[in-house]
């Protein structure tokens, strides 16, 4: 492993790596960097190593190899400069991000069920038999499935890092928001922040832990909630936005506090789909109540036309409940109760052995409330139809219209409503004709029935019989209805007789207007006025006592509140101090540390150079002595063989130089014996010369 006592060299060498192609020995070099003591104490450089650390871990796919670095910079800086680390981790996120929406590029019918399974036996054997485009695109696909595991990777590495540290909440919430928007394994990434909570309320003696009596914290933690919720319900994953719903009211049992105004009409909007979903309409009616009464309390800015038709929906939720199925015994009880606390946001609830939410209960809180009152006048008819009145012969007619206004009303979704309306004015039509006839027709029975055919006036019927709603048998034989009796007789005919008896009291009320007791009761009691105000007086005398008490005992609560909000402060700041202190008590000592290391390093090189010059001069005289030795060995060679070879050469100088006069002789012979031929050839042609000359100078 090279060592950089300079980590700026180091991230030299780590380019010099990739400019040639050597991306993994460039990534060692660095993650040797990052891992090494001299890697502690936070320094300016550290951030672009760490920046092109984090760009060879996502370009290599080397999650590890990024969870070690990321949680060693976290160690060195977290305490110096938290903003470096945050920088780096989203520069981290950002890029395996980008990686992964490159492969869905080129991959658009990408489909992961599952970003952390195995392949398929089935899909390993048709891998082997695919060829050509098929190749390509399943190639393709694989590609954009590794680098979504990465990222899916990526994201849980750094919530893993992050987690339960008072110092990064707010990074924490950007990247939980962040991932969730993205929606890589919602599931898996919620059960992931539960288990942080979790552990976060196991180790309560954990160093950073976040404090949840800070409104700060706890509203960072709940904005994740509510996120959470809110993308579990656009996904569709219901479960999931239900857990969701739990934690956040996990949350708020755990501070004993209840979140803000602000975001409870997001919290029972989610709870109204989530029950609408599961079909539970007794529970999605209360939470569409407990959202209006937040809406009417709070929300200044709602119109009358609003605040109708949410009245609307909460009236009809109610009447969409069935008036019967609604079990008993225990378990009921304990998820009545459980669903009255997620529902009325109760954080101390007290069991009690009653139905705690009901259908007849709701209605007459809503009539009491005033919440009818503000709904739409057809959606007052319909109420009043269904609920009050008795026509068994022209119900049917009589709310047919009302539910096809009603589909129609405003922004809002009533016609969701309008089946569950119908099966309900049917069963009420049944009850109200089981009262009159014993038999009927199935012809005229089903012309009453203006909403369904007879065969779904029977399996609606079915469930009313089974529930003991109303007795009744049908007879398809003789095409008749025939109706029994839930009681006695009399019982049947007690409603009709209850209403006519209460119509004629108010008739002859009207005819016969009841004579005046005032004078009656002042000849019984002759003191009544004086003592009524005197019961007046003392009754508005011991409001007043009670009002004083109440405001006395709010200002006693307040004061305590605000001493034990100063005395929180100011152990708050007794702990900064304290902190600051170790802080800076931590930092002399890293730079005494760093300084003490530095001159033992320094040292350490003096003594390396000194040895390795001592070295040098030492093999150096040892190297010109040996070749001192060898210049002197070599010389008493080269003067041996130089007198041996003159010895030798002695005689064979002499023998040469013998042979060479006895060639020089034989030459000077040859060459004699040549001169004399060719002067004697000389001399001939001389003589024959001079004989033309003196012929030719006779012939004058």
């Amino acid at each position: 492993m090279a060592i950089f006592s300079n980590p700026e060299n180091a991230l030299k060498r780590a380019d010099e790596l990739i400019s040639v192609g050597q991306e993994q020995d460039a990534l060692q070099v660095l993650h040797d960097l990052i891992t090494s003591r001299s890697f502690r104490s936070w320094q300016k450089p550290h951030e672009q190593i760490m920046f092109r650390y984090v760009e060879l871990c996502v370009d290599l796919r080397r999650g590890r190899f990024a969870r070690d670095g990321l949680i060693q910079y976290r160690n060195s800086c977290q305490q110096v400069n938290v903003t470096s680390f945050e920088e780096v981790t989203k520069h981290f996120l950002r890029l395996a991000t980008e990686k992964a929406e490159q492969a869905r590029s080129q991959e658009e019918a990408l489909d992961v069920d599952d970003l952390e399974a195995d392949k398929k036996p089935e899909d390993l054997q048709l891998s082997t038999i695919v060829s050509g485009d098929k190749e390509k695109d399943r190639s393709d696909r694989e590609q954009a499935t590794i680098w979504f595991k990465f990222l899916w990777e990526t994201y849980r590495t750094v919530l893993e890092i992050l987690r339960n540290n008072s110092k990064l909440q707010a990074l924490l919430l950007r990247i939980k928001r962040s991932s969730s928007v993205s929606s890589i394994k919602e599931q898996q990434l919620c059960e992931t922040i539960r288990n942080h909570l979790e552990n976060l309320d196991k180790y309560r003696d954990q160093r950073d832990r976040p404090d949840f009596t800070e409104p700060e914290t706890l509203q960072i933690y709940l904005d994740t909630r509510f996120e959470q919720l809110k993308v579990a319900t656009e996904l569709g994953i219901w479960q999931e936005a239900f857990r969701s719903v739990e934690d956040i009211y996990g949350l708020m049992c755990m501070v004993k506090r209840t979140p803000k105004s602000s975001l409870l009409p997001v919290y029972y909007s989610k709870l109204t789909e989530i029950f609408s979903i599961s079909s539970t309409h007794l529970y999605h009616a209360y939470a569409w109540f407990k959202l209006f009464s937040l809406q009417k309390n709070f929300n200044k800015n709602l119109n009358q036309m609003d605040l109708q038709l949410i009245a609307s929906s909460v009236v009809l939720a109610a009447l969409s409940v069935p008036p019967f199925g609604q079990a008993h015994g225990e378990s009921h009880l304990e998820r009545n109760l459980r669903m009255a606390n997620l529902i009325g946001f109760n954080l101390e609830p007290e069991f009690e052995g009653r139905d705690m939410l009901s259908r007849e209960s709701l209605l007459s809180e809503l009539v009491s409330r005033g919440v009818l009152s503000c709904a739409t006048q057809e959606v007052k008819d319909l109420y009043h139809l269904l609920e009050h009145e008795f026509h068994p012969l022209d119900l049917g007619s009589k709310i047919k219209p009302l539910l096809d206004q009603i589909s129609k009303l405003g922004e809002v979704q009533l016609s969701q409503y309008v089946p569950s309306l119908e099966k309900l004015a049917t069963l009420r039509l049944l009850q109200q004709v089981s009262k009159m006839y014993q038999t009927i027709r199935i012809q005229y029975l089903a012309q009453l029935v203006p909403f369904f055919d007879f065969s779904a006036v029977e399996k609606i019927s079915f469930d009313a019989v089974e529930n003991k709603f109303v007795a009744m048998k049908v007879d398809h034989v003789k095409g008749v209805v025939i109706f029994g009796n839930l009681g006695t007789e009399s019982d049947g005919l007690r409603d009709p007789l209850v209403i006519f008896a209460e119509t004629m009291n108010k008739v002859r009320a009207m005819l016969f207007p009841a004579p005046s007791k005032a004078s009656k009761l002042d000849d019984i009691v002759p003191n009544l006025g004086e003592t009524v105000e005197k019961e007046h007086t003392r009754l508005l005398a011991r409001k007043s006592i009670i009002e004083n008490r109440k405001e006395e005992q709010e200002h006693q609560q307040l004061q305590k509140e605000r001493e034990e909000e100063l005395s929180r402060l100011t152990l708050l700041k007794l702990t900064e101090e304290a902190e600051q202190k170790r802080l800076a008590t931590e930092l002399e000592e890293r730079k005494r540390q760093r300084i003490l290391r530095e001159m033992e390093e320094r040292e350490l090189s003096l003594e390396q150079n000194r040895s390795t010059m001592e070295r040098a001069m030492r093999d150096k005289r040892k190297e010109g002595q040996e070749r001192e030795k060898r210049l002197r060995k070599l010389v008493k060679t080269m003067d041996y063989l130089e007198r041996a070879k003159r010895e030798e050469a002695v005689p064979l100088i002499e023998a040469a130089y013998q042979q060479r006069l006895i060639e020089e002789e034989r030459e000077f012979h040859e060459r004699q014996q040549q001169r004399e031929v060719e002067l004697s050839r000389e001399h001939h042609e001389s003589v024959m010369e001079k004989n033309r000359l003196t012929r030719m100078s006779d012939n004058k």
